[in-house]
């Protein structure tokens, strides 16, 4: 009974000793993360990233984006939701980081269409879609074309702008942004600068009202 009571308590110091690790690794990981931004700010936001919402909120949030990301598309509502929910007081913006296969051309398609003032009608209907043309986690650009139909896009010229040397140069900045600020996923979070202590909407939530109450 005493050996039995004795291993019992191991088994619990050791589940208290493996919780207060992981914590502590989190928020060692948030720390570097957080100084690894504040190091590199000009890194986060490039003046060429699309932007939504009031230029002059409290609240900024910067997405790292895939367009072939599930999760990208999941997460991407409750963004909206969010803004939606806080007038005014929330800006939104996008730099990518196109990890699947092909995806990269998802995203000429999208500066393409921005050049026609159709960016962020472009990217929800593309996220809708998601499922008919990255069917395997892979973008495949021939499936796009019949999601884009409604949009008052000219798909001849979206086309040929999506071979402009300046939208390869921003991808390339995007990417190279990626590696400085260690992003190994998407969607990845920043709030006014402060990553997400862990992955998930209610984190993203909960650091969103964080900011905000700190705004008040």
């Amino acid at each position: 009974m005493k050996k039995r009571t004795i291993f019992i308590g191991t088994v619990v110091l050791l589940a208290i000793a493996f919780a207060l690790g992981t914590s502590f690794y989190k928020t060692q990981k948030t720390e570097q993360a957080t100084q690894a931004t504040a190091q590199n700010k000009e890194a986060l936001v490039r003046f060429h990233s699309p932007t939504l919402g009031n230029a002059n909120a409290p609240v900024h949030i910067v997405e790292f984006l895939d367009p072939a990301c599930e999760s990208c598309r999941a997460f991407y509502p409750f963004v909206k939701e969010i803004m939606a929910s806080n007038p005014d007081k929330i800006r939104l913006t996008i730099r990518y980081a196109p990890f699947h296969k092909g995806a990269d051309e998802v995203v000429k398609v999208l500066e393409a269409a921005r050049k026609q003032g159709k960016y962020w009608e472009t990217l929800e209907a593309l996220l809708v879609a998601q499922p008919q043309w990255a069917p395997d986690h892979s973008a495949h650009l021939d499936l796009v074309w019949p999601h884009l139909n409604g949009l008052s896009l000219d798909i001849e010229r979206l086309k040929e702008d999506m071979k402009s040397p300046d939208i390869t140069k921003l991808i390339q900045q995007d990417l190279e942004d990626v590696k400085t600020l260690n992003v190994r996923g998407t969607p990845e979070f920043f709030v006014n600068g402060r990553p997400l202590p862990s992955f998930g909407p209610d984190q993203l939530q909960k650091l969103v009202e964080v900011e905000l109450s700190r705004t008040n």
